[in-house]
């Protein structure tokens, strides 16, 4: 479901991997980043109401705070993804954003995923 030698998946991986403890691996046929619990998925895809599926596979998946997830869900390179979106999980097309957008949105889901202590760490380095 996705080519190891894709620069948005490098792209992603360099941020990704960068954060304290973050490990990668395959998950449901799709690279996922995670310390003890799930902070980024690279590639989704969404349900239409007319049960027509779309694949977005140069999109990421995170979990942000409410607040902000629904500012992110007016942007039209944004969707909610299937079986994660009912949990808060929100999907974006990678090509729409710049690195540091990219960044952003990576530490806050890890943010709202890690222990408390990997979260100091980040706070810490920035």
């Amino acid at each position: 479901m996705f080519d190891d030698d894709d620069p948005v998946l490098a792209r992603l991986r360099a941020i990704a991997l960068s954060l304290p403890e973050a490990m990668e691996k395959v998950s449901h046929g799709r690279p996922t980043f995670f310390t003890k619990k799930v902070f980024a998925y690279y590639g989704g895809a969404r349900k239409h109401v007319t049960g027509e599926i779309e694949q977005h596979p140069h999109s990421v998946l995170v979990l942000l705070d409410p607040m902000d997830a629904e500012v992110m869900l007016e942007r039209p390179d944004s969707f909610v993804p299937m079986y994660l979106g009912p949990t808060g999980w929100i999907g974006l097309e990678v090509s729409g954003l710049d690195d540091e957008e990219l960044r952003e949105l990576i530490v806050d889901s890890y943010r709202n995923t890690a222990s408390a202590r990997l979260v100091r760490q980040v706070s810490a380095g920035e």
